[in-house]
């Protein structure tokens, strides 16, 4: 596992906060934003103030079981709202997030669609979510710039191991005698997935079969001596981005079996339904 530590979590969020906002005040608000087709720079502003931010303050506030549509009423987009309006009202979500935050600890029992019910899954998830944003909004601004590096290297275990990883907790996974590793080398970090399956029936009826899956697993856990099929290598922010489909694979490198390769690729380039 690479987490940081919960304070950095919290100023990574201020800072890339910071970072969003200000690329954004400074691009066009019809721009289109690449790595969201349909979505205008306007768009991508309201998503993380209206619907991100918005929502996991009322969640770490009112702490509900589980949110409903009866229980939380998502604010609705003026229709007249101008950029600056729009910059005004994240401003006002962005500084209540943060304060909100500020006065959690991270064993508190919080709601989350996740396994982990604990506030410290929403101060990591949401370092993740506004740096992919930031990155959405620099590249909406032709302004890339560079990834903190060690964020970028927990994203990289946080996506393998949550998103494509993650499973319902009626399923069982079965690993298999196949192994992917991914190393950020910049930050000397390896994240171990295993190729397997996952079967199981769920309370409504939903069931899986023997459905190709993949598991983050730590490296001691593994038997001595044990080799990856496949080495997945680059930069932290460049394997961080190129998961989350920002980035193109020109500056990753793969070696090891071709086959092994293609079942782990299948398992990572599925639609990323990431619940905010």
């Amino acid at each position: 596992m690479t987490r940081l530590p919960y304070a950095a979590y919290l100023d990574l969020i201020r800072s890339e906060s910071a970072r969003f906002r200000d690329t954004l005040a400074e691009t066009d608000p019809t721009a289109p934003v690449p790595s969201a087709p349909g979505w205008t720079a306007a768009d991508l502003l309201w998503h993380v103030a209206g619907q991100v931010q918005h929502f996991w303050t009322y969640v770490l506030d009112t702490r509900p079981t589980a949110p409903t549509e009866e229980t939380y009423d998502e604010p609705e987009r003026p229709a007249d709202a101008t950029y600056q309006d729009l910059l005004d009202y994240f401003d006002q979500i962005n500084a209540t997030f943060l304060s909100t935050l500020e006065q959690i600890k991270p064993d508190e029992t919080v709601w989350s669609w996740s396994a982990e019910q604990t506030a410290g899954f929403t101060y990591r998830r949401q370092a993740h979510e506004i740096l992919i944003h930031r990155l959405d909004a620099e590249l909406t601004a032709d302004a890339v710039t560079p990834l903190d590096p060690a964020l970028a290297a927990d994203g990289v275990d946080e996506i393998l191991d949550i998103f494509f990883g993650g499973k319902p907790g009626w399923a069982t996974f079965t690993g298999g005698d196949h192994y992917v590793r991914v190393d950020a080398l910049d930050t000397d970090t390896q994240t171990w997935v295993q190729l397997g399956t996952v079967s199981g029936t769920g309370p409504g009826g939903d069931s899986l079969v023997d459905e190709p899956d993949l598991l983050v697993v730590a490296q001691e856990s593994i038997a001595t001596g044990t080799e990856p099929d496949v080495v997945v290598e680059g930069a932290a922010e460049d394997l961080d981005a190129w998961l989350w489909r920002r980035r193109d694979d020109e500056r990753i490198q793969v070696t090891g079996d071709k086959d092994i390769y293609a079942r782990f690729r299948a398992l990572t380039n599925q639609p990323i339904n990431d619940d905010d």
